[in-house]
């Protein structure tokens, strides 16, 4: 058993990650950041749920550059070959589901 109080979780880099388990090939995970990501591409799915803090999540649609903001428990699902940046405004908590592995 692991409770996690992910308000509260910190770690000691942007996109620094607490581990919570593995299931079947996915890795779950809550990241702290206060900075941008970068874009990106995952090898598969992911599941984005924003904990505590608003990211402005940009991701590109045949060429178009578009921007969702998300906050507290809104959730970003990217298909396999989404290319997506987050972009936190001040520190945000993000719950992270994707692959084992992905970057």
């Amino acid at each position: 058993m692991k409770v996690v109080r992910g308000r509260q979780v910190t770690t000691n880099r942007p996109w620094g990650a607490v581990p919570i388990a593995e299931l079947s090939g996915l890795s779950v995970k809550i990241h702290w950041t206060d900075q941008a990501y970068r874009w990106h591409i995952n090898d598969g799915e992911e599941v984005f749920v924003v904990l505590d803090g608003t990211v402005d999540m940009h991701h590109r649609v045949n060429g178009q550059e578009h921007v969702i903001e998300l906050g507290d428990g809104d959730v970003f699902f990217a298909e396999a070959g989404c290319e997506h940046l987050a972009v936190p405004r001040g520190e945000a908590r993000i719950l992270v589901v994707e692959r084992v592995g992905s970057p």
